[in-house]
């Protein structure tokens, strides 16, 4: 395997572990209320700006800082879900579409509002940013704690979904609401938990995507938050499993194309990510390893 193949396949790692994080979240969301929240991505701004108030502004170490943008990104989540879901249990579907489009348009205007629209940089410390050598190709210790992080997270959730009351309480409801709750089950508190989950991820996403990057601004979050959708109906929207190896695969993918075609193609690479999702529907209409299910209100 030469050594740019190798590289392209660790930026594809990197890229694909920012995607499967979010893309966890469209996903537990969607299992539990069938509700596609496309606020979800501005928590992923929310989780970035958190990351550059903190350290940069207020000076606060990393080690409170990540706990600090991991909690503000659950608590923001929790927020939506009380304030713009929750009044609409058991309303038609495309209520909560229209709902969470209108709060992800407030979100980045109050965002915009408040801080404007001037991207500000993120200096995350030099230690993060220095090369180690794998193979002949060059690894930053940030990319590789993001890998790192984000398998330990996935395997924290996985663990938290299978082995916990609430976790039990959130597949229970997901697999049949009504009957959780003839069971005794809140489900309003499973869900809000999938909710404040979910936006912890996107948190923690978000810090991760700014800290490489360099930078954060109040519209960042949209784009990555479109792709980690994408990434989640490729795998199988409602699919946990599915979900990160749609952010993977979407991630390789995306690199592979920018790495190994002509430099013209590089701007299309958002077209290409959308070709990729109507090209896997029109052969698996339920995503890689999602299942068929009857809709629910």
């Amino acid at each position: 395997m030469s050594a740019y193949l190798l590289q392209q396949i660790i930026n594809g790692l990197v890229l694909g572990s920012m995607y499967a994080l979010v893309a966890v979240g469209f996903s537990m969301i969607y299992s539990i209320v069938r509700l596609i929240n496309f606020a979800h991505g501005d928590v992923v701004m929310i989780g970035a700006l958190s990351t550059f108030f903190a350290f940069a502004v207020m000076g606060l170490p990393l080690w409170v800082t990540i706990p600090a943008t991991v909690v503000i990104g659950a608590a923001v989540a929790a927020l939506i879900d009380l304030l713009a879901f929750r009044p609409q249990r058991g309303a038609p579907q495309v209520n909560g579409f229209i709902t969470s489009l209108g709060v992800s348009i407030l979100i980045q205007n109050v965002a915009i509002l408040l801080l404007t629209a001037q991207p500000r940089p993120l200096r995350l410390p030099s230690a993060l940013k220095a090369n180690l050598d794998l193979f002949g190709t060059r690894l930053s210790v940030l990319d590789g704690l993001i890998v790192a992080s984000t398998v330990l997270a996935l395997v924290v959730l996985t663990l938290f979904v299978r082995r916990t009351r609430l976790g039990i309480a959130m597949r229970a409801t997901a697999e049949n609401p009504h009957a959780a709750q003839l069971a005794g089950i809140p489900i309003n508190r499973a869900i809000m938990t999938a909710f404040a989950v979910g936006g912890a991820l996107a948190g923690f996403a978000g810090l991760m995507w700014g800290g490489r990057y360099g930078q954060v601004d109040p519209l960042m979050g949209f784009v990555p938050g479109l792709k980690a959708f994408v990434a989640a109906v490729i795998g199988g929207v409602g699919s946990l499993t599915g979900a990160v190896l749609g952010g993977y695969l979407l991630g390789l993918a995306e690199v592979m194309l920018v790495g190994f075609l002509p430099s013209d193609y590089g701007a299309y690479r958002d077209a290409f990510v959308f070709g990729l999702l109507i090209l896997v529907l029109l052969v698996l209409p339920n995503g890689l390893l999602g299942q068929s299910s009857e809709d629910r209100a």
